[in-house]
C-alpha cells in the first residue's frame, strides 16, 4: 500500500458495514443446516468483516477489534470442536459424526442431529474465520500501515 494515510470516510464506512456483515455471517452459520450455507461460508463472512477493518484502518487500530495472538488458539479450538463432536459420537458407540449417539440426554434423534450439525458448523466457522484472518495478518507482517 503506497498511501499510508487512512481516509475518515472509508474508515467510517467500514466501521458501519462490518457489524452487519458479521451479523449476516452468524445468520449463515446458524441457518446452514436448513439451507445452503453453513460453517465455511459463514466463517468467510466473519473473516471479511474483520479484514475490512484491518484493510481500512491498519493493523494497530484493528487489534482493538480482534487481537492477532488469538487467531491460532481459536483456529485450534474450532478444529477441536469439530473432531471432538465426531470422536464423542464414536466413543458412544456410533460412527464418526453420527449425531444420534451424542450424549445429550432427553432429546429425540432429530433434535440430536440438529444440535450436532450446529456444533459442527460453529467449529468450522470459527476455524475458517481465524485462519483467514491469520493468513492476512501473516501477509502484512513487515508492512506498517499505521
Amino acid at each position: 500500500m503506497t498511501n499510508k494515510s487512512s481516509s475518515p470516510i472509508v474508515l467510517y464506512g467500514t466501521r458501519f458495514l462490518s457489524p452487519y456483515i458479521m451479523l449476516f455471517g452468524f445468520y449463515v452459520i446458524f441457518h446452514g443446516h436448513y439451507s445452503p450455507g453453513g460453517g465455511f461460508q459463514g466463517g468467510t463472512l466473519l473473516a471479511v468483516s474483520l479484514l475490512l477493518i484491518r484493510i481500512a484502518s491498519g493493523t494497530d487500530l484493528a487489534q482493538l477489534q480482534f487481537k492477532e495472538y488469538l487467531t491460532t488458539p481459536l483456529a485450534a479450538l474450532g478444529v477441536v470442536i469439530y473432531f471432538g463432536t465426531g470422536l464423542t459420537a464414536l466413543i458412544m458407540g456410533g460412527y464418526f459424526l453420527d449425531y444420534e449417539e451424542l450424549p445429550i440426554p432427553g432429546l429425540e434423534p432429530a433434535y440430536l442431529r440438529y444440535w450436532g450439525i450446529l456444533i459442527i458448523e460453529l467449529g468450522i466457522g470459527l476455524t475458517v474465520m481465524t485462519v483467514l484472518t491469520l493468513i492476512y495478518d501473516n501477509m502484512v507482517k513487515g508492512e506498517d500501515y499505521a
